[in-house]
């Protein structure tokens, strides 16, 4: 169904890198989760009436927020998509995750809803009617809210949207809370005169799910806001690409900073052969990153960095310093010296992770004391890792 309305709605479906194809996608998916809901929102708040259910009508209030929530993807989607201008040079496309927070807090405040009018139906000791044909209503409502569920985490997972993550979410809490509804009705259907109000001790149950969801997802919107590291394979692909190139020695300081879900741009060192001549290297390397650019979509900066790997000397001393800043677990680069005629200047850099155990002086001590008497002077630039080059 979902590959059907992709193959009928979008041309190009299959193309999803593409901004274009991508938006499509969204609005689509917007599309699809207005009408759902508006048709929910009908059917339970008419049989919610009826019935006098405070849970009920509470769930089709809940599915006409999902409704405004579509519609605040919709815009989300629309304004993501808008070019870069003057006043937002890397584009719009984190008003994506913008539209995801908002869905987020909607979230929140029909639980908050649902959880007050609850607690008012358990101290007025709130009875409701509960029909055959409620109950039908109820089923349906759980298979379109499943179908609805996983159309979103499809659409979601195809574009990697995380703010159709948040409404896919909401639909799952949807098919929890309406289940628990049914439950409750089928047990009122039956036990009539229950000496409590059922309905509303379930409403309180179905208010905690939303809220713990819906904090769940304030997280997941925010962190791409807040600035996260970009997903570990995409970076091991691109990094794989260009260590291909016989150019590239190896690849370190690399730096990606992603300003939406396809807007990325990407800095990196890489060491290239010191007897390179220069112009050709530069060229190299405009081509390189002219190849990244157009494969993955990302914008790409390359910072040369001449390595001698081709002096016996440095390349055994190089090796000696590796194994002791192996183990400690840290890598290294940019090595290089520079001989005197008293002692020899060894110059490197050593990448540190955000988090980790001991402080840099600590660091140059134990890599010197492993070098006593061999008249080397250390020359260390202590760098913060902030992706794993080894990726």
């Amino acid at each position: 169904m979902v590959n059907l309305l992709r193959r009928v709605f979008i041309k190009n479906y299959e193309d999803v890198n593409n901004p274009k194809v991508r938006d499509a996608h969204g609005k689509l998916a917007c599309f699809v989760g207005i009408i759902s809901n508006l048709i929910l929102f009908a059917l339970k708040m008419a049989f919610g009436l009826i019935s006098g259910s405070v849970a009920i009508i509470g769930d089709s209030i809940n599915n006409l927020s999902d409704m405004g929530s579509s519609i605040i993807t919709l815009l989300g989607f629309k304004l993501a998509s808008m070019p870069a201008d003057n006043e937002h040079p890397y584009g719009h496309e984190r008003l994506e995750y913008i539209a995801g927070l908002i869905v987020s807090i909607i979230i929140l405040v029909v639980g908050f809803q649902l959880l007050k009018d609850s607690i008012n139906a358990i101290i007025e000791n709130a009875k409701i009617e509960v029909s055959v044909i409620t109950l039908i209503i109820l089923v349906i409502s759980i298979l379109i809210k499943v179908w609805q569920g996983l159309f979103y985490k499809r659409m979601a997972k195809t574009i990697k949207s995380v703010a159709l993550e948040a409404t896919a979410q909401d639909s799952i809490n949807d098919v929890v809370s309406t289940g628990v509804i049914l439950i409750g009705s089928i047990v009122i259907f039956f036990f009539p005169n229950l000496p409590f109000a059922l309905d509303g001790v379930l409403g309180i149950f179905v208010a905690i799910f939303i809220f713990i969801g819906g904090i769940g997802m304030i997280k997941e919107t925010t962190n791409p806001l807040i600035g996260i590291n970009p997903n570990h394979e995409y970076i091991k692909t691109i990094l794989a690409d260009i260590r291909k190139h016989k150019i590239v020695i190896d690849v370190h300081d690399v730096r990606c900073h992603m300003y939406g879900p396809t807007k990325a741009f990407m800095t990196l060192h890489a060491e290239v052969p010191a007897k390179e001549d220069f112009l050709e290297a530069h060229d190299e390397i405009d081509n390189i990153e002219r190849e990244i650019r157009k494969k993955y979509g990302i914008e790409l900066t390359i910072h040369m960095d001449p390595v001698e790997n081709d002096n016996k000397d440095v390349m055994e001393l190089k090796e000696e310093v590796g194994k002791v800043i192996s183990s400690l677990g840290l890598s290294f680069h940019d090595f290089r010296l520079v001989k005197g005629n008293t002692h020899t200047n060894v110059l490197f850099d050593v990448a540190i992770p955000l988090k980790y155990e001991l402080s840099k002086e600590e660091i140059r001590k134990k890599i010197e004391e492993n070098f006593v008497g061999k008249n080397y002077y250390f020359v260390i630039d202590f760098d913060g890792e902030y992706i794993d080059p080894a990726a």
